[in-house]
């Protein structure tokens, strides 16, 4: 990570919209995200149109390492089992580290309940993608209904993440076993 200050007004603010809305939530003020940045409002709107485009553009530019943290590279050769396997495996080593909140794409849609919000279309595009991965290693693995398993797969991942996020469960010992027991009665090899 580049210093503070060897970096742009716009990577500062993308940082600081990262981390704000991911810890204080959406809801956090232009003028704390400026302060945060060392930025001026009027240099906040001359590199992005509104708050919202920053939070967009913060969740994008921030997408590649979620995906890369949560799935296992594509030329991984394990079995489409193991693979979903995997990604929960990370949920769990994730939730156990003292600053997770959950995952920032679901807070963002949860918080904004406006599906045209421009960070709310980031962050449904990248949860999407991920019931997709869910969805294609169902289908490699000889699942039953594939559909139904990624439905299934996402609802676990959203809620085991969203209960540990907020301090309401430990996935220590849970999440593997629900999600082994998805997988064998879907017919996962």
């Amino acid at each position: 990570m580049t210093s503070k200050a060897k970096q742009s007004p716009r990577e500062r603010l993308l940082e600081a919209a990262a981390t704000l809305a991911y810890r204080d939530g959406v809801g956090v003020g232009v003028e704390a995200l400026c302060k945060a940045a060392g930025v001026s409002k009027r240099s906040m709107y001359q590199l992005f149109e509104s708050k919202g485009e920053l939070l967009a553009a913060s969740l994008e530019e921030r997408s590649s390492a979620y995906v890369a943290r949560a799935l296992p590279a594509a030329d991984d050769e394990r079995s489409p089992r193991e693979r979903l396997v995997h990604v929960f495996e990370r949920v769990e080593l994730q939730a156990g580290e003292p600053e997770f909140q959950g995952c920032r794409y679901l807070a963002v849609q949860i918080e904004l309940k406006d599906q045209g919000h421009p960070a709310s279309q980031v962050a449904h595009r990248i949860k999407g993608g991920l019931t997709a991965f869910f969805r294609a290693e169902a289908e490699r693995g000889g699942a039953s209904d594939p559909d139904l398993l990624a439905r299934q797969l996402i609802l676990v991942f959203d809620g085991a993440g969203a209960r540990a996020g907020i301090g309401a469960d430990s996935l220590t010992g849970l999440i593997a076993p629900t999600v082994a027991a998805l997988l064998d009665a879907a017919g996962m090899r």
